[in-house]
């Protein structure tokens, strides 16, 4: 079944329960593959991109259907891993076993240092929450700054801001690092 956002919208309202799953499935790896970049962490992702459709499925009433799906479901996602960083940063952090036991996380280096993409992300997880956000949601999510700016309720300046510092920071990370010279 196919069928374009408005649609969608209209045959979810109606309680079609067909609609409802292909609202999951057309958009489940782009919901997941933030959540993922966001949190770097699979398990807190997958919860985040359940909770993240069932806000988006309650909320359904009060979407605005002539608006694309993506940018509205990716704006629900980014302000519940904003929430999850949150509450991880006010946690007490436990040092990995790895560090405890005297032993190095092998895991904490990329094993490939020629591998650009690994590198590349690698440098994207280090950067600040905000900027990393901003950051994927331009660059891999194709979303515009008006978009970002409303998802995550800054001024567009601010997006511009954090895209040049996140931009900025990957570059200084990866030339440390002895990548692109």
């Amino acid at each position: 079944m196919t069928m374009d956002d408005p649609a969608l919208v209209k045959a979810i309202r109606s309680g079609d329960a067909q609609a409802t799953r292909l609202l999951v499935e057309r958009f489940h790896g782009i919901v997941f593959g933030l959540c993922y970049r966001m949190l770097c962490h699979r398990q807190d992702a997958e919860d985040v991109t359940q909770e993240t459709f069932l806000r988006a499925i309650r909320a359904i009433f009060g979407f605005d259907p002539e608006r694309p799906i993506r940018p509205w479901l990716l704006e629900i996602a980014a302000n519940r891993c904003r929430t999850t960083l949150a509450v991880r940063a006010r946690r007490p952090r436990l040092a990995p076993v790895s560090e405890a036991s005297g032993h190095p996380d092998r895991k904490a280096g990329v094993s490939d240092p020629d591998d650009l993409g690994a590198e590349l992300a690698a440098a994207i997880d280090r950067l600040r929450p905000e900027y990393r956000m901003v950051f994927l949601l331009y660059h891999e999510h194709d979303l515009a700054y008006d978009e970002i700016a409303r998802s995550l309720k800054r001024p567009v300046g601010t997006i511009k801001i954090w895209l040049h510092r996140a931009r900025a920071e990957l570059a200084e990370d990866l030339t440390r690092r002895g990548i692109g010279r």
